[in-house]
C-alpha cells in the first residue's frame, strides 16, 4: 500500500508540473524562431506579423504600426520609433488602436465651443516691424567754404538749425584779391584795339584762380562794374547744422563757414531683431509712421543693413531712406517701420490652432465624425492670424481652432496610459526568459546580443537588440564578452532586459 500510494503521489506531482508548464507557455507571448543576424524590427515583426496579421491577445486585425506623436508616418512592422524613445503602436482595422486618438460627442463639442478650420493654401508675406529713430540724410549735405582770404562784413544766418532756402544769401564777404582781379578784368574790357579776346580771357581766368565761381564772374561781366562785396548763397535748401562764421571775422582759404543738411529725405535707423533680419534686403520697400505726425505714412526703401549686431538688444541696424514732404520728420523722432515682402503661396492654418509645448509643435486633426488626434507639424512665418505649415499637414484636412488644448491633454493621457500597459502591473504574472550570448555592441539605450536558442520562448539563435534594464547596464560591460541575461517581452514583441552579467568578466582582458 505504501508503494502504491507513493506511485500515485509521484504521478500527481508529474501531472501538476506538466499542467503548470502548459499554463506558463500559454501566458507567454509566442514568437517564432528567426534566422541569425535578424534585426530588432525583424524579431518584433515575427512577434506581431506584418499588416493584416491578427494580434493574439486581442484577436483584432492590425493595419499598420505608427508613432502616436507622428501619426502620419506608417510602418509595416513593429519595433522602436525612429522619432521618439518609445515602441510603435499598432493601428487596428476597427480603429481602436490609435492610443492618441480621442472621441468627443457633439454635445461636449458644443459645450466647449469648439471651432474648426480647413488647412488650405494662402498667399502670405512675412511682415517685419521694428522701431527706429530719424536722422539727417548724410548724403544730402552741402558745405560752404572760403576760397580766398577775406572778411565777413555781414552775416544773414546767425544760429544753427535755422532753415534756409536754396539760393538764400548767407553772408557778404569782402575779398581784396577778388577786387584786384575784377579791376583787371574790367580794365582789359575797356581797352580799345584788336585781338583783345586773349587778354579778356586771361583776366577771366585770373578771377577763377582767385576763387570766384561762375555765377560771380557772370555778375561782373553783366553789370560791367566792380563788386567789392560778394554774397555767399545757400547751394541747397535745408537746415544749418554747422555755423562757423561771425560778423567781422577774417576767413582763410579752405575754411568751412557753413554746413547745410537737406530735409527732403531723411534716414530712419531701425533696430531689426536678428530673427527678422533675413526679411529685409537693400531696396525693399517700407512704410513708416510717427506718433509726432499722426495719420501720415512715409514711404521709403532700405538703403543698407549695417554689419553690426548690438550686444545688448541682439538687433541689427537697418538704414532706411524716407521721403519727407514738407519736412515733417525731424531728426530724433521715433518711427514704427514695417515691411511686407512679396507674398507667396503656402500651406497655412489659423495661428490659434497651433499648440507649442516647448519640445514639439502640434495641431489637433479631426475627421468630422467626432474623432480627434494630434499631428506634429513644422511651422514657418506668421502673418494676419495665419501660420505657415512646412511639414505635417495636407490641404483639405481639418484642424481644431478652439478647445484643442483639452483634446490634446486627453490624447496625451490616453497615449501615456497605452504605453503604461507595456509595463507589468504589480502582482501580475510576467514570464521571464533566460539565455546566454555574446555582446556585439553597446548603445545608449540598449545592447546588441548574439545568443543561442531560447527554448522557453521558442527562439532560435539570432543577433538582436535588447533594451537596457531599468537599473542600466552593469559597469565594465564590453563588446566581445560572454554574458548571461534575463528578459521579458512586452505586448508589442519587444524584448526588455531585466538583468545581464558577464559569465567570465576577465576573459576579454586576458585576450588583450
Amino acid at each position: 500500500m505504501n508503494a502504491k500510494a507513493l506511485g500515485f503521489g509521484l504521478l500527481a506531482v508529474g501531472v501538476a508540473a506538466w499542467s503548470g508548464y502548459e499554463l506558463g507557455m500559454k501566458r507567454a507571448i509566442p514568437i517564432p524562431a528567426a534566422t541569425p543576424a535578424a534585426t530588432t524590427a525583424t524579431s518584433a515583426a515575427s512577434a506581431g506579423g506584418g499588416p493584416g496579421a491578427v494580434a493574439p491577445a486581442t484577436e483584432r486585425k492590425i493595419l499598420y504600426w505608427h508613432d502616436p506623436m507622428v501619426p502620419g508616418q506608417r510602418f509595416d512592422k513593429p519595433g522602436k520609433s525612429p522619432f521618439m524613445d518609445m515602441q510603435l503602436a499598432p493601428v487596428y482595422a476597427d480603429g481602436g488602436g490609435d492610443a492618441a486618438q480621442v472621441s468627443v460627442s457633439p454635445r461636449i463639442q458644443q459645450n466647449l465651443g469648439m471651432r474648426t478650420a480647413e488647412v488650405k493654401m494662402l498667399a502670405m508675406a512675412p511682415r517685419m516691424e521694428a522701431v527706429g529713430s530719424i536722422a539727417f540724410n548724410e548724403r544730402d549735405q552741402a558745405v560752404v567754404q572760403a576760397r580766398a582770404t577775406g572778411y565777413i562784413e555781414r552775416l544773414y544766418v546767425r544760429a544753427t538749425l535755422d532753415r534756409v532756402a536754396r539760393g538764400q544769401p548767407l553772408a557778404d564777404l569782402y575779398v581784396p584779391e577778388w577786387v584786384a582781379a575784377q579791376e583787371e578784368f574790367l580794365s582789359v574790357r575797356r581797352m580799345q584795339g584788336t585781338d583783345l579776346a586773349v587778354l579778356v580771357d586771361g583776366a577771366r581766368q585770373r578771377m577763377r584762380q582767385a576763387g570766384m565761381n561762375e555765377e560771380q564772374i557772370r555778375l561782373v561781366e553783366s553789370t560791367g562794374r566792380l563788386h567789392p562785396r560778394i554774397a555767399l548763397n545757400a547751394p541747397i535748401a535745408g537746415v544749418m547744422v554747422e555755423l562757423l562764421a561771425r560778423d567781422g571775422m577774417t576767413v582763410m582759404p579752405g575754411a568751412t563757414l557753413f554746413r547745410i543738411n537737406g530735409l527732403s529725405s531723411v534716414w530712419a535707423n531701425a533696430e531689426v531683431p536678428e530673427s527678422q533680419a533675413g526679411l529685409l534686403t537693400p531696396g525693399a520697400a517700407v512704410e513708416a509712421r510717427s506718433p509726432g505726425v499722426p495719420g501720415a505714412i512715409f514711404k521709403g526703401r532700405v538703403q543698407a543693413i549695417l554689419p553690426e549686431v548690438s550686444a545688448a538688444t541682439r538687433t541689427l541696424r537697418a538704414r532706411i531712406e524716407l521721403a519727407n514732404p514738407g519736412g515733417k520728420l525731424a531728426p530724433g523722432m521715433f518711427v514704427n517701420v514695417s515691411a511686407a515682402p512679396k507674398a507667396q503661396q503656402v500651406l497655412a492654418v489659423p495661428t490659434e490652432a497651433i499648440i507649442q509645448t516647448g519640445r514639439r509643435t502640434v495641431v489637433m486633426l479631426t475627421d468630422g465624425a467626432g474623432k480627434f488626434r494630434p499631428a506634429e507639424v513644422e511651422i514657418g512665418m506668421e502673418a494676419d492670424g495665419q501660420t505657415q505649415i512646412k511639414r505635417g499637414l495636407e490641404p483639405g484636412q481639418t484642424v481644431v481652432v478652439s478647445g484643442q488644448f483639452l483634446i490634446d491633454s486627453e490624447a496625451s493621457l490616453r497615449a501615456t496610459a497605452g504605453r503604461m500597459e507595456d509595463t507589468p502591473r504589480p502582482g501580475s504574472t510576467v514570464v521571464e526568459h533566460e539565455g546566454q550570448g555574446r555582446v556585439e555592441a553597446l548603445g545608449k539605450d540598449g545592447v546588441t546580443l548574439s545568443h543561442g536558442p531560447i527554448p522557453s520562448i521558442k527562439w532560435g539563435a539570432m543577433t538582436m537588440d535588447f533594451a537596457a534594464p531599468a537599473a542600466g547596464l552593469p559597469q565594465g560591460l564590453k563588446a566581445g564578452q560572454q554574458v548571461k541575461f534575463r528578459f521579458t517581452v512586452n505586448k508589442d514583441g519587444a524584448p526588455l532586459l531585466t538583468g545581464i552579467e558577464p559569465i567570465n568578466p576577465g576573459a576579454a582582458e586576458k585576450k588583450k
